[in-house]
């Protein structure tokens, strides 16, 4: 399964961004193959539109799931149809890291 974990920075220690849209990086993780791929965000600065664009960079990847601190209101209903499941991280002190290993423990 892929799944994308917005991120602070590009390291496995980044902590996950709080943002999904303006998120500063995506990580892409495939926990069959356990691969990482860090991806700037290039919506990062967009005037408007940040959130519907930043779902179609993780939707053109093949994610089943996405890891962030908030979605706005306008991305989840479009996760919705695209039955990507969105999981909320509150918690902003999460790496990057760790997230993978929970997601691992959760094969």
């Amino acid at each position: 399964m892929r799944v994308a974990i917005t991120a602070m920075g590009n390291s496995m220690q980044s902590k996950v961004d709080s943002k999904f849209g303006r998120c500063s990086y995506f990580v892409f993780y495939d926990t069959e193959s356990e691969s990482v791929e860090f991806l700037p965000n290039a919506n990062k600065e967009s005037v408007e539109g940040a959130g519907p664009a930043s779902v179609q960079t993780v939707a053109s990847r093949g994610v089943q799931k996405v890891v962030s601190g908030e979605f706005g209101a306008k991305v989840k209903s479009i996760f919705d149809q695209l039955q990507i499941q969105l999981i909320m991280v509150p918690d902003s002190n999460h790496t990057v890291e760790q997230i993978i290993e929970i997601l691992n423990k959760n094969k």
